[in-house]
């Protein structure tokens, strides 16, 4: 047998959170009930170390409603480059509360060039409605780098 291609190694406590911190597009998972598979969605969110994770979603969506039936959640976030690169997080939802326009220009400036900020902030308080956000605090974590062996 050759070498391995890759080395799988999980990632340290301050690695993974600090992986986790940074803007990556989220998967969010979350049980749809008996007799279906969990809804995932696309998502943006926000984390500091050591803290809750939150995202902010429209209060009245399926996404809140499973989420609030549910108590908990799972947010996966990975990367391609330059090695693959995953965090996987799951826990129970510590408080739901009415979403802030501080919260959505926060989670808006994490995400988008600097010259896009007000025009989304614009669509987002004409068409989106309500929001909520909703915390997370990661109970159970799982990780990997799958860099060159």
């Amino acid at each position: 047998m050759g070498a391995p291609i890759v080395e799988v190694m999980p990632l340290s406590v301050s690695e993974r959170e600090q992986f986790l911190s940074e803007p990556h597009i989220a998967a969010l998972s979350v049980s749809a009930g008996e007799n279906r598979g969990p809804l995932t969605v696309p998502i943006w969110y926000q984390y500091a170390a050591g803290g809750d994770l939150w995202v902010l979603t429209g209060a009245g969506s399926e996404k809140a409603r499973l989420i609030e039936a549910a108590g908990r959640f799972t947010m996966m976030v990975e990367r391609v480059d330059p090695t693959v690169r995953y965090v996987s997080v799951e826990g129970s939802v510590t408080r739901s509360v009415p979403g802030t326009d501080a919260q959505l220009r926060e989670i808006t400036e994490r995400y988008l060039a600097p010259e896009k900020v007000d025009a989304y902030l614009d669509f987002a308080r004409a068409e989106l409605g309500d929001q909520v956000a909703i915390y997370l605090r990661p109970e159970h974590w799982r990780s990997a780098d799958m860099g060159p062996a």
